[in-house]
């Protein structure tokens, strides 16, 4: 049920937000603007309709991707914003923020190797948003998104304004790797498939639910468990095609921007938006936990839980729960300390 109302959803919301009829009004800030996945993303957004204020956040170039994205005939307005004392006036009267900011992997990195330098830029970057745009919906894509979302939780904890319906974690890029590349085995348009991927965004933390598959679709033992592996690591597949000149950038930004179009338009009112993200949760044992979410006006309306799932799906649930409480309590344990 989850997947059949989820996929078409999703994919009409990513047209939506390019096509040029919608008309509406999102002031949107990502900060991390100028880096790899902040550039790409950052001219989907400037190409939507459904954005009226793009505020774009850096420590370095933000003026110049401005000027370079404000050239677009699009409705968007687009100023750039740079350095720490510039923070405050990009993020005030936002909607919603997306936080790209970090370093990326390298060949031989887990998402975990990235926590010491990305814990402390989230922390920064967040402590900033729950001061200046308490209100507003959060969307993380920074890794290790296991511990940067505890990490965002608790700041916004410290300043008193935390709303677990307002914080996403981007797991977005998951869903999308596992459509497609259930599409290339079977034959299927990818923008008809929808596997929802539940647990959390790093190796075997990420549970594709392929007997949720909408079409329904089957594969023998050994091929489930190779296209399981596959969708666990493509964002390594990637780094390593790479080979030392970043990490997954360009399918990530599509993602991102897949998930901003879908918030925004349950933010405008549109009815039945799923989208799976990592959020505090209360469906499993772990205090986190990316499921299907049903999208409203303010943020999480709904947890669509798990659903049934196959006994090859449930023993990765379970093995997947010592790495993920791991995870959480190191992001909730730098949130404590940080000052």
């Amino acid at each position: 049920m989850l997947s059949r109302l989820a996929r078409p959803a999703a994919a009409a919301a990513l047209r939506r937000g390019l096509a040029t009829t919608a008309q509406n009004n999102a002031k949107v800030a990502v900060l991390g603007a100028s880096g790899g996945i902040g550039q790409p993303l950052s001219l989907l957004l400037k190409n939507s309709p459904l954005v009226s204020r793009l505020s774009l956040y850096d420590i370095a170039h933000t003026p110049g991707v401005a000027a370079d994205l404000s050239h677009i005939e699009t409705r968007a307005t687009v100023k750039g914003f740079l350095g720490p004392e510039q923070l405050p006036e990009c993020l005030k009267g936002c909607d919603v923020v997306v936080i790209p900011a970090g370093v990326p992997r390298k060949p031989g990195m887990t998402r975990d190797d990235l926590f010491n330098t990305n814990a402390s830029i989230v922390a920064t970057l967040t402590s900033a948003c729950a001061k200046h745009c308490p209100e507003a919906m959060i969307c993380i894509i920074s890794n290790p998104v296991n511990s940067t979302i505890p990490i965002t939780s608790e700041v916004f904890k410290k300043h008193g304004v935390y709303n677990p319906n307002r914080i996403f974690g981007v797991t977005t890029l998951d869903i999308v790797r596992a459509n497609t590349f259930v599409a290339e085995l079977k034959g299927l348009d990818p923008a008809r498939v929808n596997v929802p991927v539940i647990g959390g965004h790093a190796g075997k933390t990420i549970i594709p639910l392929i007997s949720q598959c909408t079409p329904k679709v089957d594969f023998p033992q050994d091929q489930l468990e190779k296209l399981t592996g596959r969708i666990q690591e493509a964002g390594t597949e990637v780094v390593k095609a790479k080979a030392g000149a970043g990490s997954a950038t360009l399918s990530m930004a599509y993602a991102g921007a897949r998930f901003v179009f879908s918030l925004v338009d349950a933010m405008n009112g549109k009815e039945g938006v799923i989208e799976c993200a990592f959020v505090r949760s209360e469906e499993t044992e772990s205090p986190y936990f990316s499921t299907p979410l049903l999208l409203g006006k303010n943020g999480i309306e709904k947890n669509l839980g798990i659903g049934k799932i196959s006994p090859f799906e449930e023993k990765m649930v379970a093995e997947a729960m010592s790495e993920l409480k791991a995870s959480i309590k190191k992001g909730e344990e730098f949130a404590k300390n940080f000052k």
